[in-house]
């Protein structure tokens, strides 16, 4: 199959979004589809208001439409609500070309917390974009019930994968951890306001709080919170250490549909220690990940879960059912179709 997969988050971009969509696509084509990716780094680029490493693409569905037919693909998906998902949404409509859609992120409650402004008054926009795509692909039944309530039905569940080759409990910790007073609470994501940071490193359960990953709160977090360990970027080998040399892993975050990160932990053998909110709520089980109010409760909990539960839980996700799930979720054009589309028309 020829699948053309438009997306504004991209390489260099580190986030589970890329992660996801750059390891579902390397399964795709190891499988033999000709898969084509649409990214920002084709277009001339501006960085992102206060996210300078994202990079927000300067194309219409003109520019993106001539890639698109240029490659003629069967099956168009849009992965995210950017300036080249719009594009190419417009390009889909005005060519009737059927089209899938993602919802990655809890976009309402992420500009809420940017903006201060009610969650209310972003839905409308979410609704619009994926209204007309064939259908919406959900990672968990929290948010297919969430985007239910907003009348978007034509839902399809596309969940996530761990690569236990890489991500398991057998890496020897960082040689700084066993300096750290103990238990090691670990975070591992981007270092932005929306990940709710602050409420993880001002819990009041003793320990040492550790923080993997790099972005535009990180020096203001650093400032306020001199205890903690500032890390920076992991990745590969070094991050699967930091997952399984540490006591805890704590997900603070209220704004993601799944938390990649949560997984990886619990490959790693490392019990989660949440809200109870969606993402959390649908990825953690009983005995691996603990969810609370508060932080310092479900903190506590998840020091008393067994490792081999944690590892049990987490090897039950694979990247294999994932690429799967999203292949099935795709709307192929029928052959007549991909005869007319063939044909001259609208840029």
């Amino acid at each position: 199959m020829r699948i053309a997969i438009v997306t504004d988050a991209w390489h260099p971009q580190v986030n589970g979004v890329v992660r996801t969509l750059d390891t579902v696509i390397g399964i795709l084509r190891a499988q033999g589809h000709d898969v084509e990716v649409i990214a920002p780094d084709l277009f001339r680029s501006f960085p992102a208001p206060s996210y300078p490493e994202i990079r927000l693409a300067l194309a219409g569905s003109t520019q993106v439409g001539r890639r698109l037919r240029a490659f003629g693909p069967y099956a168009v998906h849009i992965s995210t609500e950017g300036p080249l998902g719009w594009a190419a949404r417009r390009w889909c409509q005005r060519n009737r070309h059927p089209f899938t859609t993602a919802y990655h992120t809890q976009f309402p409650d992420y500009l809420a917390r940017r903006t201060k402004l009610p969650a209310s008054l972003f839905w409308p926009f979410i609704r619009h974009f994926h209204r007309p795509a064939e259908r919406i692909m959900v990672a968990t039944g929290t948010i297919r019930a969430e985007l239910r309530e907003q009348s978007l039905t034509q839902l399809h569940h596309w969940s996530r994968g761990v690569d236990t080759a890489l991500f398991h409990p057998d890496h020897a910790p960082p040689d700084l951890f066993l300096r750290l007073p103990r238990p090691i609470q670990l975070y591992v994501g981007r270092v932005a306001v929306e990940k709710n940071i602050e409420a993880f490193l001002g819990n009041t359960h003793p320990g040492t709080k550790v923080v993997v990953g790099d972005g535009p709160a990180l020096a203001k977090l650093r400032a306020e919170y001199p205890d903690a360990i500032f890390l920076g970027k992991r990745s590969g080998d070094e991050l699967a250490a930091c997952y399984a040399g540490a006591d805890v892993f704590v997900f603070p975050s209220k704004t993601d549909t799944f938390g990649l990160v949560m997984i990886e932990a619990l490959a790693c053998g490392t019990p989660v220690a949440a809200y109870p909110v969606p993402g959390p709520i649908d990825v953690l089980s009983e005995g691996s990940g603990a969810m609370a109010g508060e932080l310092e409760d479900a903190i506590a909990t998840a020091l008393t879960f067994s490792r081999e539960a944690c590892l049990l839980a987490g090897r039950a996700y694979s990247w294999e059912a994932s690429a799967e799930q999203f292949r099935r979720g795709l709307e192929p054009m029928a052959p007549q179709e991909r005869a007319a589309a063939a044909a001259p028309l609208t840029a």
